[in-house]
């Protein structure tokens, strides 16, 4: 009786299924075409955005290939952040994207539910957010009021993990590096390219600056081998 081959009876491994970041153009695409300003990555969110206004209307969509735990979890986490949560997940003909109980349970507790297929750049609308608010948690929403205006652009890509966040603070320690490259400066000089200068410079969460004498600093070792690494 003849072997069988590879191609008669085995299975074909299964392609790996592409990461959640792979989800975060065409969120930010639909919100954008809400009128929202989209950032990924603020202050551990996935996505945050915002929209013009007095006070400002503030939403957060958290993103999984599929629907777990994990993600409901993250959508309670926010919902004393933010003016809406979504959640977002990857289209399926099968599966929770298309699972009833899945739209219901979103609307009971007040999450907006997104099926994205990322191929054709398209996103469903599956559940609205209901009106459901807990009690707004003032400190952490305005963290993310705070970071998502004083970060320049959106250098990060929704939905990373275990790679370094460009975070306002950084870019502005890059900033102020850049200036030191030459040689000590003075922090009143430093203030006039980075208006928060003084505050970088005295957490120096990043151990690139030293102080030379009262109000001058220089860049050390590791803030050089830093600049030039973003530079690379």
């Amino acid at each position: 009786m003849p072997s069988r081959g590879p191609s008669s009876g085995a299975r074909r491994p299964r392609a790996p299924r592409a990461p959640e970041t792979s989800l975060y153009e065409a969120v930010k695409a639909h919100l954008e075409g809400l009128g929202y300003e989209p950032k990924g990555e603020v202050c551990g969110c996935d996505v945050v955005a915002l929209r013009a206004g007095e006070p400002p209307f503030l939403v957060i969509a958290e993103m999984k290939t599929g629907f777990t735990l994990e993600l409901l979890l993250q959508g309670v986490d926010r919902l004393s952040l933010a003016d809406e949560v979504w959640l977002a997940i990857r289209a399926a003909r099968r599966g929770h994207a298309a699972d009833r109980r899945v739209h219901r349970l979103c609307r009971l507790l007040g999450f907006g539910l997104l099926a994205v297929d990322p191929q054709a750049s398209r996103v469903e609308v599956l559940a609205e957010p209901e009106p459901y608010r807990p009690r707004r948690n003032a400190r952490r929403r305005a963290l993310l009021l705070r970071e998502h205006r004083r970060r320049r652009g959106d250098p990060n890509r929704g939905g990373a993990s275990r790679v370094p966040i460009m975070t306002a603070y950084r870019q502005g320690a890059l900033d102020i590096a850049r200036a030191l490259r030459e040689g000590p400066g003075r922090v009143r000089d430093l203030s006039g390219r980075v208006p928060e200068a003084a505050r970088v410079l005295q957490r120096n969460v990043y151990g690139w600056f030293e102080r030379v004498e009262r109000g001058t600093y220089r860049l050390t070792p590791a803030g050089l081998a830093a600049l030039d690494s973003a530079q690379g």
